[in-house]
């Protein structure tokens, strides 16, 4: 959801040109900036990570056999595992937090562009 915002910002920040004026302008670009950066942060928050050696995440478990996968589960590796995924959430967060953040900042430059428009 956050993603369409930002696109439909952006959008709406294409319209203003060098014929509305160079303040027009720079504020509209400023604010494109911001949520172009916002774009940037957002995918980061939903791309997958396969890589990396962590053996609590799913790519290790694709990798095994389900006699493996067994004999896995039987040992019990739950609070290992909820620091694994409480870095994954921890992570995701910070990034949506920061997308946030620039989208906020990104609404009065909009403003005054379209003021100024």
């Amino acid at each position: 959801m956050l993603l369409a915002f930002v696109g439909a910002g952006l959008a709406g920040l294409a319209q203003i040109t060098v014929h509305d004026g160079v303040p027009a302008l720079a504020c509209a670009a400023l604010a494109a900036l911001d949520l172009a950066a916002a774009a940037v942060v957002l995918l980061l928050a939903v791309r997958p990570r396969l890589g990396g050696g962590v053996d609590r995440a799913f790519p290790h478990w694709a990798r095994l056999s389900p006699a493996e996968v067994r004999a896995a589960l039987a040992t019990d590796d739950r609070a290992a595992r909820i620091v694994t995924l409480s870095r994954i959430a921890l992570r995701k967060y910070r990034y949506l937090r920061a997308a946030v953040q620039l989208c906020i900042a990104a609404v009065p430059l909009a403003a005054l562009a379209v003021a100024l428009h």
